[in-house]
């Protein structure tokens, strides 16, 4: 047992509260405890949560939802109650604090001990001593409830699951000290998760049970109850939502969600804010919608092709340099536009900055009404099916440097992208930008609020099943996820509150592949599984084995291995066939923003949503095909139709970006018009060649351009070569130009 104790309650282990260093508030604290202000006094005399109320506690909620190990007093808060009447007993809230048990009753009584003066006149706390301090002080608690939650993220940790077991720390140490960081991390970082024998080691418990839940872990022979299978009823008809003529062509869906008057009011703001910033060195230049597409043209185009830095796609090379981008924009042009990018309105911002540090600042306001927009487009034109998925973004921004994922205390890294997504095909349904100081301190965290947000009721429907990773999973989540008629299924640590502790019948240190452990607490189901390495998973809607099997590699006596059939718990089926359709990856301004790392965190949030809007275009433009019993694009071409179409709008551009543009170096030109060795077969007469379309169902071998080697539907018939007959790619002329035929 630790030495620390309340002063009027010594048979409290923790938390403490220490006397805090300012001096006026300190004697308040002194009068509460002595009635008066003592001469001399222990300096190390801690009070327990006891003594304060509920609005005095900086995170009570989120230490009682299991997503902070240690509770923190607000700045100036002073002790009131006796302790007769716990503030956590008067509210449904309930302070969870582990208190020591004695062998004759499970029931806690405290004792109030009586204080004795020393020889020299100073006041003691019978029970405490000077070492082994365990208290919070004042000066040391935080500015925000998640700040810890933010280091631990920052660093490469789970704010949830790698959060360090309670440690014992001087009053005068410094918090956010670099050794005390460092005790701040897992003391073991390894792929897999800790036993749950180990974490009641690691915390001195032993053999417990919670709730209604079994002493023991149940082997996989054993019958579990069937659970409720949840009624799946939407608000809408789940699917497409929008029917056109021309609803699989690829503009049509982009302006589904960036439509023209979305854009134009981008384009007042970059304008508005590029004239506020230009100076002597930087001068600015009005640009109009169709500059403004252009650039978004090279940003999706940076994701086709890849390229080492930004400058090397204008790069100046006869043989290596690319002349789309040339074509387009020049590279300062296009600098001066990712700089200058500003959604919002500028005199709306002026107002929000009065604002600030009320409850009326809103936070987000930089990126509206882009946010606001993009968002009601995503819910419009379709329906998630039951099946969905939590997956999330960070907002890389330019303090990303090096190995170092971001700086901390950088207001630049605070933003968050949380997006709902449909597991069927990878639809992002809604998301969320989360910010960290606009929310309360009261607020349950990081892994809580923006999943509870997002999984709306009142817009989604009832009987959804929702699975999430390690980062989201807890039984405090879970059980209010049901009070909306939601099922929820995810990976879980065995450190985590609320996983079970007991360890009778737990599953052997040396188990073989496919042995199984389950346990059942009303609606939550905790199984445990040994393949390659140990999964707990944790779920509400799933039994514990329905006869799955999977296949595996057995080591056998002899030391070969053979391919088994071995148990797998049906909650780890559902979640890998239902998590393996989503992939966050396929963005296509990701190496955009990996080699122009934008300096605000509203123009990060700006290419983050024309990922969604770009990927939910692609989604689209398969299901109308499918509903049509047609072909859809690949990934690929999606995206160069859709490229060829915003250059198209514009004349201007459209008559540059033909193979045969005036950009070709003379030395170029005399090249193309001189017949290039080949080592294909002469080509009969030019009075023979006729272009041919071909459909799906032709027998013509291979569907790549034979000269660029993109995809094409047009064959010259009589040289039986597939090539491309486009305006923007004519290499049907050109190959019959080399060869003179």
């Amino acid at each position: 047992m630790p030495s620390r104790r309340c002063f009027f309650h010594p048979t409290y282990e923790h938390p403490f509260f220490g006397l805090p260093k300012a001096q006026e508030l300190r004697k308040k604290w002194l009068h509460f405890i002595f009635n008066t202000v003592p001469e001399h006094y222990n300096p190390t005399i801690s009070l327990c949560p006891k003594h304060f109320t509920k609005d005095s506690f900086q995170n009570l909620g989120a230490y009682n939802a299991g997503y902070s190990q240690k509770l923190l007093l607000k700045d100036g808060a002073v002790p009131t109650l006796s302790g007769l009447s716990d503030v956590c007993e008067a509210e449904p809230l309930t302070l969870h604090i582990n208190v020591q048990q004695t062998p004759k009753s499970k029931d806690v009584h405290f004792s109030h001990d009586t204080n004795q003066t020393t020889k020299n006149g100073v006041v003691e706390e019978t029970r405490c001593r000077d070492e082994d301090v365990d208290c919070c002080d004042q000066d040391s608690v935080a500015s925000s409830v998640d700040t810890t939650t933010e280091e631990m993220f920052i660093d490469g940790l789970d704010p949830i699951l790698d959060w360090p077991l309670p440690e014992i720390n001087s009053p005068e140490e410094d918090q956010d000290s670099a050794a005390n960081l460092h005790r701040k991390k897992r003391p073991c970082l390894s792929s897999t998760s800790a036993r749950p024998d180990e974490c009641n080691r690691r915390n001195g418990k032993g053999s417990w049970s919670f709730g209604d839940v079994s002493e023991r872990w149940n082997s996989a022979d054993e019958a579990d109850n069937e659970p409720s299978h949840p009624v799946f009823t939407p608000v809408q008809t789940p699917g497409l939502k929008f029917t056109s003529n021309s609803c699989s062509q690829p503009l049509f869906l982009f302006q589904l969600f960036f439509s023209k008057t979305l854009l134009e009011e981008i384009v007042t703001n970059t304008n508005v804010y590029g004239t506020k910033r230009q100076t002597t060195e930087i001068q600015w230049d009005q640009i109009d919608l169709k500059e403004f597409e252009s650039f978004i043209v090279l940003v999706i185009f940076m994701g086709l092709f890849k390229c080492s830095s930004l400058a090397n796609y204008w790069r100046d090379s006869e043989y290596f340099g690319l002349c789309f981008p040339q074509e387009i924009m020049s590279y300062q042009r296009f600098l001066s536009i990712s700089n200058a990018l500003y959604l919002s309105d500028s005199k709306q911002d002026k107002k929000n900055k009065k604002r600030k540090g009320t409850p009326e600042d809103e936070c987000l306001g930089k990126i509206q009404p882009l946010y606001q927009v993009i968002r009601e487009a995503c819910k419009t034109y379709y329906h998630p099916f039951q099946n969905i998925t939590i997956d999330e973004r960070m907002m890389k921004s330019q303090a990303w440097t090096g190995l170092r994922k971001c700086k901390k205390n950088d207001p630049n890294n605070e933003h968050k992208l949380f997006a709902l997504t449909d597991c069927t095909n990878g639809y992002t349904w809604d998301f969320l930008v989360y910010e960290e100081r606009s929310h309360a301190s009261l607020s349950p965290g990081l892994s809580y609020e923006p999943l509870m947000a997002l999984v709306d009721e009142n817009s989604m429907g009832t009987g959804y099943k929702l699975f999430v990773n390690q980062f989201y999973t807890s039984p405090t989540l879970f059980r209010d996820l049901l009070l909306k008629n939601i099922r929820a299924c995810g990976p879980v640590k065995a450190d985590k509150k609320g996983f079970p502790r007991t360890s009778i019948n737990s599953l052997p240190r040396n188990a073989a592949r496919g042995t199984m452990r389950w346990i059942r607490d009303e609606e939550l189901l905790f199984v445990w599984w040994k393949d390659v390495r140990e999964i707990q998973m944790c779920s509400t809607f799933h039994k514990a084995h329905e006869g799955d099997t999977v296949k595996r590699k057995v080591k056998r006596g002899d030391r070969s291995r053979t391919l088994v059939d071995i148990p797998i718990p049906a909650a780890v089926v559902d979640y890998d066939r239902n998590m393996e359709a989503v992939d966050p990856s396929n963005c296509v301004t990701g190496h955009f923003r990996h080699i122009h790392k934008p300096q605000k965190w509203y123009q990060s949030v700006f290419y983050h949503i024309l990922d969604i809007a770009v990927e939910n275009a692609f989604i689209l433009h398969k299901l109308t095909a499918k509903a049509k019993n047609r072909r859809a694009l690949t990934h690929r071409t999606f995206l160069e139709m859709l490229l060829l179409k915003l250059i198209e709008e514009s004349p201007d551009l459209s008559a540059h970006s033909s193979p045969a543009s005036t950009s070709r170096t003379p030395a170029a030109s005399s090249a193309s018009s001189s017949p290039a060795p080949s080592s294909d077969p002469p080509s009969p007469s030019a009075s023979f060649h006729k272009p041919k379309h071909i459909t799906q169902y032709s027998t013509t071998v291979g569907r790549k351009c034979k000269l660029c080697q993109q995809e094409t539907t047009v064959v010259c018939v009589t040289c039986d070569v597939m090539l491309c007959f486009q305006p923007q790619r004519d290499c049907y002329n050109d190959w019959h130009e080399k060869r003179r035929v």
